[in-house]
């Protein structure tokens, strides 16, 4: 696995080659301008990297039009680092403003790349929202009354699906960090150790080998297995016999990686090492299956099968500036795999009723079949006692 991190950030050239093929599907489809409000859309084509979006108090904008560069519609505490990126145009004002918090200001940019009778498009399909005060929502569109609003006919989702090289690069650095930050697990987790330390720790850890944030960590811990992958580390200490889950969505420029890793505190028993090399062949299905032409269903029936039953739920998804993107590993995700796109491998095995087993890696769709982005588990690792 190659160890380099990739330049921080990308030159102009990437985000025009992304308005580049935007505006060629908006031409296919008739809109006019694109409406992007959260943050991935957002950086996807300016590259505006904050945390400030942790605040839900200013609402930020961007259009893209079918001709011509973005404009940034945006509170004035960002233009100083938006003028950092390759976007020129960029219009500001005092936010909040509780009586015009950037509408007259949106409206005025849409109406100049939008022509009276023609689409404005908002991605509106499923795992999106819209990031704007719904009565500023209804006021933009009484103001552009003669312009008309509807969905982006999925341009958002199947751009932001395939990642560039470079896109690929970070979100292999980034699976490189947790990688080395895994290997320092046996440093933090012990029996007698509360669960809630290992997660304080294991950030730490993170941090510590390279990560930007932690935004996202969870895990359990438990004999012969545990009951969820999502509910809040308690102060219970672990123990000899628990096997120990940790689930990481850490930052790196941008980019997440998500992948777990499964630990037991000295000797597994029998059930808990078979569960557990099931899961590691079920990747590996996933794996061969995941090749340009096929469907995220048959990724997800490849492990399946292994996993068995027909309740086991999501088996991965999609990953890159968010934690989860599309598509889902699912029955009825039908989407055709492209190289390029990102995918995480998630299968479950359920142990007994309230214990379960769950294992996740990271991959890459290639021309000739997946390639992998973290390196794939062998064994069910033992923590000394």
């Amino acid at each position: 696995m190659d160890m380099r991190a990739p330049s921080r950030g990308f030159g102009p050239s990437e985000y025009r080659a992304r308005l580049a093929r935007a505006q060629a599907r908006m031409a296919m489809s008739g809109i006019s301008a694109l409406l992007l409000t959260t943050e991935p859309e957002v950086r996807y084509f300016t590259g505006f990297l904050t945390r400030f979006w942790e605040s839900p108090t200013r609402p930020w904008f961007l259009v893209v039009p079918a001709e011509g560069d973005p404009v940034a519609v945006i509170p004035s505490i960002g233009a100083h680092l938006m003028a950092q990126s390759w976007i020129r145009d960029i219009r500001s004002w005092s936010s909040p403003d509780y009586e015009d918090d950037g509408i007259t200001l949106l409206a005025e940019a849409l109406a100049e790349a939008v022509p009276p009778g023609e689409w404005i498009g908002v991605p509106s399909g499923g795992e999106t929202h819209l990031r704007m005060p719904l009565a500023d929502w209804e006021a933009l569109k009484h103001r552009l009354h003669d312009r008309l609003f509807g969905p982006d006919g999925g341009i958002m989702r199947t751009l932001r699906m395939v990642k560039s090289e470079g896109e690929i690069d970070r979100i292999r650095a980034a699976c490189d960090v947790g990688t080395r930050a895994f290997a320092r697990l046996p440093e933090i987790a012990r029996p007698g150790v509360p669960l809630a330390q290992v997660f304080r720790r294991f950030q730490m850890l993170a941090l510590d080998e390279g990560a930007d944030w932690v935004p996202y960590l969870a895990g359990a811990a438990g004999a012969g297995g545990y009951g969820d992958v999502i509910s809040p580390a308690t102060d219970a200490p672990l123990q000899a016999g628990d096997v120990l889950m940790l689930d990481t969505g850490l930052m790196l420029d941008g980019y997440f990686c998500d992948f777990d890793r499964n630990f037991s505190l000295g000797p597994a028993g029998p059930a808990v090492h078979d569960a557990h090399t099931r899961l590691l062949e079920a990747v590996q299905a996933g794996f061969a299956a995941a090749k340009p032409g096929a469907r995220a269903a048959d990724v997800f029936h490849a492990m399946a099968a292994i996993c068995g039953g027909s309740e086991v739920g999501r088996l991965g998804h999609g990953l890159g500036m968010q934690l989860t993107e599309p598509p889902s590993l699912i029955a009825a995700d039908d989407t055709l795999l492209e190289p390029g796109m990102v995918l995480t491998l998630e299968p479950g095995i359920a142990l007994a009723p309230g214990r379960m087993l769950v294992h996740e890696e990271d991959i890459v769709i290639r021309e000739t079949g997946a390639d992998w982005l973290t390196k794939p588990a062998t064994h069910l690792p033992e923590l000394p006692l």
